[in-house]
């Protein structure tokens, strides 16, 4: 694969070559985007929610995924930010097609696939909100580049360029419970290039995650520290041709409920990608990433440590080839191919909570593959546009293995579990249909699939008092859909937008318990949602307002050991989900918004034992300018302290962010 893409970059620089050639000493400078491709005509056949930088720099969290939720539907498995929830928990996925952790949901930036390789989590720590230019979410299966997995959506992470960043930044913010917040970029304009590095450190000493009334003199705050810095270089290779690298180096710490319940988490990637704009145009690229994982269980009877996952070493390597042939406008053609390489293991301790010594020795890992050829292609017929692509997928899980011994080191368990591979096929059709530029309709349908995680496959964990088994024998998830919906724009600055889905997700991956504080990942018949989403915004003057609503009924349908869930709703999948956002811009450099977030019931578990309530919870954002370079800022999060119950087994309860306000000042340079 990286043979092909190193003969990719050289035909994309022997496209431009010879212009740059021809050029004489007072050839004109050729200008970087530091951007992929651009949309084709066809992708709003889809429906896509964008985000643009205003929001991204105006989120009273400063997160990430506080500012994905936005877009209703969007959902972690668990509704704590990642100041507090357990990294591991934070996958993405969308249409409450959920059930266990993983990531449904494919999020690239700059092209770029973010999971774990091991987990499928989304580092949300390491990705600061002030460095990106826009964010646009399709729900729905994917078909193009990295396609495999997207089964509930794709979300396009653009970092921001020279245009959105200035050349000097620094901000500070103090927030409640001794938080502060610290940022700094530097952008340099290199003529043709720029070279963008940036940093970012988080530090707080947390919140009590236990109900004030049933708080133990056990429980203590949920601190975190993490830290993150990056280097974004954009260079010309030749006319229309450019070269973009992309370096991140994090680490994240966190304590969750008990003293020496930690959690840490790191990574080191790295992407380097070729952007021809020519004629033939080419998006290339290839990555590597570098991952680690810990965490420490404590028993909440005898506050003593029962589990030490002490190390958890990870691999994701991967990369992708994109062609747009010169076919004519009417009629746009995409072909590709991209790998996805994974490869970890575990390492962890089990200690007895009477004795406190080492009762066993686990270590356990694998790797897993996917190779996937595609092709999309575009018809255009006056007020009707018709698209379909197509995916052809070899998966592979390979060299699985489970060995645990006693503390004197007695083999209690030395597992090989057999390779498997497989082929899968993908596809998806969609129909956009615009008599007028006012008012559009739309219709796709679409399969796809994901493969288990290594983490699925073969890491056993625990969340007190429950404990969920692997299982390396489980099957690949297999996406079917179809929606239908309209996009609408009544006048100037005002669209409104509304889509009907239906998506049975077969073999749909889930914690099903089987037997007491005692589940196991198993394959589930399906999971089935259907449901609207309703999204719209209006602009008037400084002022601008968007909301968005989702209804998501989404059933599992079971049999055999698993028939105790058929008809159920799958854990942490809530049926309604909304927001809204106002924000004011009187003049330049000042803001001012506010920001309320409904998400509906959902149960903790896969029998409905435990509900967790809804939670309508409202902040807001004020930015002053003081100078032309320095800006005094606010910010509150959920200003009426409403308690937002992130986890629920019978008493024992934890609780999401509660009331935190922050002050700071931000300095920036043009």
């Amino acid at each position: 694969m990286f043979t092909l893409l190193a003969r990719t970059s050289c035909v994309a620089i022997a496209i431009g070559a010879p212009a740059a050639y021809a050029q004489d000493a007072a050839e004109p400078i050729i200008v970087v985007t530091g951007k992929g491709l651009d949309q084709t005509k066809s992708d709003p056949a889809y429906g896509s929610v964008e985000i643009d930088r205003a929001r991204l720099t105006s989120e009273a969290s400063g997160r990430i995924e506080n500012i994905l939720a936005d877009v209703a539907g969007f959902q972690q498995f668990r509704r704590s930010d990642s100041r507090s929830a357990n990294p591991s928990a934070q996958g993405a996925t969308l249409r409450a097609l959920g059930g266990n952790a993983s990531s449904r949901t494919l999020i690239l930036l700059d092209g770029v696939p973010q999971a774990d390789p091991f987990f499928g989590y989304i580092p949300f720590s390491a990705i600061a909100p002030e460095r990106l230019s826009s964010v646009r979410v399709t729900r729905g299966g994917g078909n193009g580049a990295f396609g495999a997995g997207a089964v509930a959506g794709t979300i396009e992470l653009n970092s921001a360029g020279p245009d959105d960043l200035p050349d000097a930044s620094l901000s500070a913010f103090y927030g409640s419970d001794h938080a502060s917040e610290l940022s700094a970029g530097l952008t340099t304009d290199l003529k043709a290039g720029f070279v963008s590095l940036s940093g970012r450190w988080d530090r707080g000493d947390g919140f009590f995650t236990a109900p004030s009334a049933t708080r133990q003199p056990s429980d203590v705050r949920a601190a975190y520290d993490s830290w993150s810095t990056g280097v974004r270089a954009v260079a010309p290779l030749a006319d229309a041709v450019e070269m973009q690298f992309r370096g991140l180096l994090f680490q994240d710490n966190r304590t969750l409920r008990f003293g020496g319940a930690d959690s840490s988490s790191e990574g080191q990637d790295a992407s380097i990608r070729i952007v021809s704009q020519g004629r033939w145009q080419i998006d290339a690229l290839a990555y590597l990433q570098a991952r680690n994982f810990s965490n420490i269980v404590i028993s909440a009877t005898s506050l003593r440590k029962t589990l030490d996952q002490r190390n958890t070493p990870s691999t994701g390597l991967g990369g992708k080839i994109e062609v747009r042939p010169p076919v004519g406008n009417d009629h746009p053609l995409r072909i590709g191919a991209d790998i996805r390489l994974a490869e970890g293991e575990l390492f962890e301790d089990a200690y007895s909570q009477v004795t406190g010594l080492v009762t066993a020795r686990r270590n356990a890992g694998g790797n897993n593959a996917t190779f996937g050829v595609f092709a999309e292609n575009d018809w255009k017929l006056g007020a009707l546009t018709l698209t379909g692509g197509l995916r052809a997928d070899r998966w592979e899980i390979n060299n699985g293995f489970f060995a645990e011994r006693s503390a004197n080191g007695n083999v209690i368990r030395d597992d090989n579990f057999a390779n498997r591979a497989n082929w899968e096929t993908s596809a998806r059709v969609g129909a956009l249909f615009a008599a007028r530029d006012d008012f559009a309709v739309r219709a796709a349908a679409y399969t796809g699939f994901r493969v288990p995680t290594l983490n699925e496959l073969y890491r056993p964990f625990t969340v007190f008092p429950v404990a969920t088994r692997a299982n390396a024998a489980l099957d690949v998830e297999k996406l079917r859909g179809v929606e239908a919906g309209f996009d609408l724009r009544p006048a100037n600055g005002i669209s409104f937008g509304a889509t009907m889905f239906y998506n049975r997700l077969n073999n749909a991956i889930a914690n099903i318990t089987i037997g007491p504080n005692l589940r196991q990942r198993g394959n589930v018949d399906a999971v089935v949602a259907k449901g609207l989403e309703l999204s719209g915004e209006a602009v008037f003057g400084d002022v601008a307002l968007s909301g968005s609503y989702a209804y998501s009924d989404s059933k599992v349908r079971a049999s055999g050991s698993a028939s105790a869930l058929n008809g159920l709703s799958p854990a942490q999948s809530p049926r309604h989900a909304a927001n809204a956002n106002v924000r004011w811009t009187p003049n330049a450099g000042a803001i001012f918004s506010a920001t309320a977030r409904y998400i509906g019931a959902q149960f903790e578990d896969d029998l409905e034992s435990n509900i967790l309530s809804s939670a309508l919870t409202f902040d807001g954002f004020a930015q002053v300018p003081i100078t032309r370079q320095i800006a005094l800022t606010g910010r509150v999060e959920n200003i009426f302290n409403e308690a937002v119950v992130t986890r629920k087994v019978d008493s024992s309860i934890d609780l999401g962010t509660p009331r935190i306000l922050w002050i700071g000042l931000k300095f920036t340079t043009e």
